[in-house]
């Protein structure tokens, strides 16, 4: 859901509260992450070796874009994993950084095309692209920030180990994370990037709140 204000977000933790009241594992931790303002991609992997990309669409089905996020660097062809999950899905988000976007907006103006309105935009087109070289020249770029892998798997129990994982895996994560105790700490972390944010190289819109333990967000 989505809190645009502190008593929003104090009201979320409330109900939180209420439905784990009961659960023995009721403590609750939270990991804030940067919200990256880009393209939402779900990578699938077989054996450690990635098989399909999709963009999120509709939020259930979306389109197949493999070629062209095999030309983001940031995206293992390959996990660096020794023995990696017969199936994973890593989903995160595409995003063409600031001073990559203003380069291909010039390069537009100079061949007389429109310009793209903002990086987000731009990274859209850029993964419809219908020929990879185009993507590979754009320079996308991509952090990791949530796996998902069968009931059965042996894998991370908390969002961040998760996020550790990934970096283990040959992802890139944002290293704008912390983990926090509490409302207070989740508060400090969002008034701190309120300004900081613009200092960025890459756009960003808001943080991602998350429950750190798994088996509680289930």
């Amino acid at each position: 859901d989505n809190a645009f204000n502190a008593e929003e977000l104090q009201a979320w933790d409330g109900r939180l509260g209420r439905q784990l009241e009961d659960n023995p594992e009721r403590q609750r931790e939270y990991v804030c992450e940067l919200k990256i303002d880009g393209n939402a991609l779900a990578l699938s992997y077989a054996d450690g070796v990635l098989v399909r990309a999709a963009t999120r669409g509709d939020g259930s089905r979306g389109e197949e874009i493999t070629a062209n996020v095999r030309t983001i660097q940031a995206v293992p062809l390959r996990l660096q994993l020794k023995q990696p999950p017969a199936w994973m899905e890593v989903r995160g988000e595409a995003f063409i950084p600031d001073d990559t976007f203003e380069a291909i907006n010039s390069e537009r103006q100079q061949r007389g095309e429109a310009l793209f309105a903002n990086p987000r935009n731009a990274c859209a087109g850029t993964l419809r692209q219908l020929d990879p070289k185009v993507v590979a020249a754009r320079r996308l770029d991509f952090f990791a920030y949530t796996v998902h892998l069968p009931a059965d798997a042996d894998g991370p129990k908390s969002q961040w180990e998760a996020l550790q994982w990934l970096e283990a895996a040959g992802f890139r994560v944002n290293p704008n994370r912390e983990l926090c105790q509490d409302l207070s700490g989740i508060q400090r972390f969002c008034d701190s990037w309120e300004e900081a944010r613009h200092q960025l190289p890459y756009a960003t819109d808001g943080v991602v709140v998350k429950l750190n333990n798994l088996a509680l967000q289930d």
